[in-house]
């Protein structure tokens, strides 16, 4: 399934009009049902699918460990039913946002990253700057949100959606599918740093996440505790560092 249509507009620059061919992000809702019941609801773009539903589902703790029976049929609506023998209940999930997914009021203790990892600054704005320019689908509508597990060097894994946080739990869940280790490596992303991203990092240990935007109280509350170093506005040749500074040098 594309994650983007062609579509013929009216474009008006200045005082002059005319038709031409655009690129329109595609959004669709995806139903998820366990054991073929109700589960959850939520929008996003119909690619990296199962690794959406893994990163979200474990980052949660919906699940301790990943089915391996998942069926998605794409359509319309994407249909997904995970088979489970696990006991879920729906008491516990609110909706965080349209665009994105859930959250999943389970309690958990947020763990102090400690672990030797740092990055030179050039060597941060490098990778940053490498990884804004993968933005394919950004590029082509303006309407994507990107993010990417980076070990400093090279980018090992990358995803697009119109949902920011859906961006985060695919990259999560692809880097789980694909046996690549959270520890020593950094998330970027482009949207802001909000008490839900960053707690997505605290739940794998991530100790560095980066965004060209700017961070929330709550989130920066939350590196604070979980010993998550936190910068934002990576822009050109500057970055501003919230929380544990240490883990970046000169």
């Amino acid at each position: 399934m594309y994650p983007y249509i062609k579509r013929k507009i009216i474009k008006i620059h200045g005082s002059s009009s005319g038709e031409i061919e655009d690129s329109i992000a595609v959004e669709k809702k995806l139903k998820i049902t366990i054991n073929g019941k109700d589960f959850i609801s939520l929008y996003c773009t119909p690619i990296m699918i199962r690794e959406l539903i893994t990163g979200l589902f474990l980052t949660e703790c919906i699940f301790t460990e990943m089915p391996t029976e998942i069926s998605i049929v794409y359509g319309n609506e994407l249909l997904v039913d995970i088979m489970s023998n696990e006991v879920i209940s729906t008491d516990d999930i609110t909706t965080a946002r349209r665009v994105g997914g859930i959250t999943y009021e389970k309690k958990r203790k947020i763990e102090k990253i400690e672990n030797d990892f740092s990055l030179n600054s050039r060597y941060l704005l490098n990778i940053f700057n490498e990884f804004q320019q993968r933005s394919d689908l950004f590029s082509l509508t303006g309407c994507f949100h990107i993010a990417a597990l980076s070990n400093g060097e090279k980018i090992l894994a990358f995803a697009e959606d119109i949902g920011r946080h859906n961006a985060v739990d695919k990259v999560i869940g692809y880097s789980i599918l694909n046996n690549i280790s959270f520890n020593k490596k950094l998330l970027l992303v482009s949207c802001r740093l909000s008490s839900e991203i960053i707690s997505k990092c605290s739940r794998w240990g991530i100790p560095i996440v980066a965004s060209r935007a700017a961070p929330t109280t709550l989130a920066i509350e939350i590196a604070e505790r979980s010993g998550i170093t936190l910068i934002g506005f990576i822009r050109g040749e500057r970055m501003n560092i919230y929380t544990n500074p240490q883990r970046i040098y000169l």
